[in-house]
């Protein structure tokens, strides 16, 4: 006797062959198995159930699966539908409404199962539209040619759960990937120039600096396309000798290469990152650059500090701080009516005897120096608070002013003398009592 296979056509099959086993025991042979009895307990018909027991009552594909006739409904439009998919046509009922046209008189399901069936003639989304060249290209600068600029934000969590932003400059040498990064309270342009002046004193003055359209750099472009600086911004770029050029709008792979730090600093500084105040991130940050600077990257296969020592500073200019170049790392500020400035969201007195209007400030580490406007004289010097309470200077209130009549004075008042009883023999002041009972 043969043993029981079956590979599931039907569960029912299968049932019902096991229970019948069980039924005549050592008398059940597969190959004679009582077709009618079978046909009463599944409701399959005996021809099937007899073309099943040919095959040992496994489950075989039909003989005509995947064939199809020599002349069938869509003979004579299969040309159309393959022309109609070959130019990236194939909603089902387009096709069929344009071989509807020609004759045909099939059905749209027809049609649709045409249309799964050859869906290789349908043309790539890439080569869809004509050939217009090359989008992009990644190209290649010289040592000290080009750095890439941009600004990242994050958030800030404070101990009693206020959200601060702050903003990170970061630049990155083009040819060696010799990067810098700073932290700011904001994205000023005061604090874009502090930054650009500070890389510059790291990294050496490329010929052109890449970026983006920031607000703080041009302002709009002329009829011809040229881009309008902003006046500070140009002013900026005639002190310190570069020129810059910006990217296509919308388009970030143009500068990559900062795009891609910004997005590291995100990743792999900035998680988990804790700090004391703007200065202490600043500190951190810097030791992150140096490890950075110091390791190998296989992009630019190679050490970017060594590189950029050996290649890019012999073609770098180097920074000379001068007048010009200073007043940019001490910004202005307004001195308000009760004698202070604002600087990164804290305040800061200025001396009483400083008569004008304006001063310049600078932090440096943890210390906050106040200049004159003229920036020839130090006003006074700050520790940098851990709260955002004013900080007081000291003279800052030495001399108060005083107001003096606009008018004369014609009106008088006279002013007694106060006596001062003796407390010792007051108790034997008689004669007190008798003018106060009169």
């Amino acid at each position: 006797m043969k043993e029981l296979v079956c590979n599931g056509l039907d569960t029912i099959v299968s049932q019902a062959l096991n229970k019948m086993k069980e039924e005549q025991g050592n008398a059940f042979n597969l190959d004679k198995v009582n077709l009618a009895e079978l046909h009463r307990k599944t409701g399959i018909s005996r021809s099937k159930l007899r073309r099943m027991r040919r095959n040992g009552f496994k489950t075989v594909p039909h003989g005509a699966t995947g064939k199809y006739a020599c002349s069938i409904v869509l003979s004579g439009y299969t040309g159309s539908l393959d022309d109609l998919l070959r130019h990236g046509i194939k909603n089902s009922q387009i096709c069929y409404e344009k071989i509807k046209s020609s004759g045909y008189s099939g059905s749209l399901t027809t049609v649709k199962r045409y249309i799964a069936r050859h869906k290789a003639l349908i043309p790539a989304k890439r080569i869809l539209v004509e050939p217009q060249g090359n989008r992009g290209r990644r190209f290649v600068t010289g040592p000290g040619e080009a750095y890439q600029m941009d600004w990242g934000f994050t958030n800030v969590s404070t101990p009693s759960g206020k959200k601060l932003r702050v903003a990170c400059f970061a630049i990155i040498c083009h040819h060696c990937g010799q990067r810098f990064i700073e932290f700011f309270p904001n994205a000023k342009q005061e604090n874009l120039f502090i930054g650009m002046i500070y890389a510059f004193r790291y990294m050496g003055i490329p010929r052109y600096v890449l970026t983006d359209n920031m607000a703080s750099v041009v302002t709009k472009r002329d009829y011809a396309g040229n881009p309008v600086w902003q006046k500070d911004y140009e002013a900026f770029m005639k002190a310190i000798d570069f020129q810059t050029k910006l990217c296509k709008p919308r388009h970030p792979f143009t500068k990559g290469k900062v795009e891609r730090l910004i997005r590291f600093v995100k990743e792999n500084f900035l998680p988990g990152r804790t700090f004391w105040d703007l200065n202490d991130l600043n500190r951190q940050a810097w030791e992150w650059c140096i490890k950075q600077n110091d390791a190998y990257h296989k992009a630019t296969d190679c050490v970017p500090k060594q590189e950029h020592s050996d290649l890019c500073m012999a073609q770098c200019n180097v920074l000379v701080m001068n007048d010009s170049i200073r007043n940019y790392l001490c910004p202005v500020r307004r001195i308000s009516f009760d004698g202070f400035i604002s600087y990164e969201d804290r305040r800061y007195g200025v001396p009483f005897n400083y008569t004008k209007s304006v001063a310049r400030v600078q932090r440096k580490a943890d210390t906050i120096l106040v200049y004159s406007d003229d920036m020839k004289r130090l006003l006074t010097t700050h520790m940098v608070p851990d709260s955002r309470k004013d900080s007081y200077c000291p003279g800052q209130y030495a001399s108060q002013p005083e107001e003096f009549p606009t008018a004369p004075v014609k009106t008088t008042i006279t002013l007694l003398n106060k006596q001062t009883p003796n407390l010792s023999f007051e108790k034997f002041n008689f004669d007190k009592g008798d003018d106060e009972d009169e």
